[in-house]
């Protein structure tokens, strides 16, 4: 006889009810999850601008994590710097000489912040590429280059690039999309099962750097640019504390930002005559390349001593900018004095706002580092390194080996990493 039939019959006799044994449920087995690597990019962001009134997210994770000053590499522009940190190498190597440039392999073509031809990208590799090749996961929420189809070749009607690969995961950038959908973008991301969801992510803001050229550095509208890239960050932690996920947050800035007045302006054509050369970049340095035949004249002008700006030949730029050796650096630099700006013509209006592109070593120019997660110790203060060195301290924690090739290793971290 079966054991419940059993039951019911000795139930039957006494006139009582068997008792029924009560199965606890069994709980769902909690997720482990393996920590995600999130590089952030805030532009335009200083050191100074971290502190506990305007941005109290980045203040707490500077005293529970690791900061430092960061020094960016020249020219301090913003695609010159990124692609910088994402390669580990500084700019006379990596190919992005500057936001604007030309090449002799291509005549008539001029390189802006809208190019995704892997031409202009392939000297040096991403972080993501390097991260996928290793079958790591990575996916890019905007970030100087990362749309590009890194070492691909030729093109196509529909703008692919035969070998070129991306990161599994990746938007084109558009300035409208706002902070708070950015940051919704990487949780759903890290939403997904283990199988597709990326362990490096990188994550860019932009909106500092655009207030802070409108406005200047010091402005109230660029403090609250702050505090509003501060609290997505602060909502991104939140988030991954909803999903139980760990992450090491590295947040980092291309450079910093000076106040410019344009009362305190170089115009190049009382030095030169405009017909005599061409500007490749213009502003708080010039690129210039001479028209054919007037090398001399644009020599003999550019040599002499200019208030407020000095100029070399690209073979005389001085050896600490570590700039000049690419064919893709013009004939001439004109790097302005901190605060100053380079124009074709005398100004015809006055105005203030903030600009970048100075000498690397300028404090104004410092860029902001801060980090945390379970790969660093907490309450560390590093001494300022260059930006070199964020690929090698990703490459580190996303245990990718290290790689002798680039500009910089990780040692100026070891003071502050588990």
């Amino acid at each position: 006889m079966r054991l419940s039939a059993l039951l019911l019959a000795l139930a039957a006799l006494t006139g009582t009810a068997p008792a029924v044994a009560q199965i606890a449920p069994v709980a769902a087995p909690v997720e482990v999850r393996t920590p995600v690597t999130i590089l952030i990019g805030v532009d335009g962001a200083r050191p100074d601008y971290v502190t506990p009134s305007v941005a109290p997210v980045l203040s707490r994770l500077a005293a529970q994590g690791v900061s430092a000053s960061m020094q960016p590499s020249f020219p301090t522009k913003t695609f010159p710097n990124f692609w910088t940190i994402a390669t580990g190498v500084r700019p006379d190597r990596n190919g992005i000489v500057g936001n604007s440039m030309e090449d002799a392999a291509r005549p008539g073509e001029r390189f802006t912040m809208a190019t995704d031809d892997p031409f202009w990208w392939n000297a040096a590799k991403p972080i993501w590429i390097a991260a996928e090749e290793a079958g790591i996961r990575s996916a890019t929420m905007f970030w100087p280059g990362s749309n590009v189809a890194w070492g691909g070749t030729g093109k196509s009607d529909h703008g692919t690039y035969a070998g070129g690969r991306r990161p599994s995961d990746w938007q084109m950038f558009a300035q409208a999309v706002t902070a708070d959908q950015r940051v919704d973008a990487v949780v759903d991301w890290l939403r997904r099962p283990a199988a597709t969801r990326p362990r490096f992510v990188t994550l860019y803001f932009d909106d500092v750097d655009s207030a802070a050229h409108e406005y200047g550095p010091a402005a109230p509208e660029t403090r609250a640019a702050i505090t509003l890239v501060d609290t997505a960050i602060g909502r991104l932690q939140r988030e991954l504390t909803a999903l139980g996920q760990p992450a090491n947050l590295i947040v980092v800035a291309d450079h910093g930002m000076a106040d410019i007045s344009m009362a305190r302006t170089i115009a190049l054509d009382r030095i030169l005559p405009a017909d005599r050369f061409r500007l490749i970049e213009v502003g708080t340095y010039a690129s210039i390349e001479p028209m054919a035949g007037q090398e001399a004249a644009v020599s003999a002008a550019l040599s002499r001593r200019h208030p407020h700006m000095q100029c070399w030949p690209k073979a005389a730029i001085p050896a600490r900018l570590r700039y000049g050796t690419n064919p893709r650096v013009p004939a001439w630099l004109c790097l302005a004095e901190t605060g100053w700006w380079i124009a074709p013509t005398a100004p015809t209006r006055t105005g203030t706002g903030g600009a970048h592109g100075y000498d690397d070593t300028a404090p104004e120019m410092q860029a902001l580092f801060v980090a945390g997660g379970p790969a660093f110790r907490p309450g560390v203060k590093l001494p300022a390194f260059r930006n070199t060195a964020i690929h090698p301290l990703v490459r580190r924690i996303l245990g990718l080996p290290a790689d002798p090739s680039l500009d910089a290793t990780a040692a100026v971290f070891a003071p502050a990493l588990k």
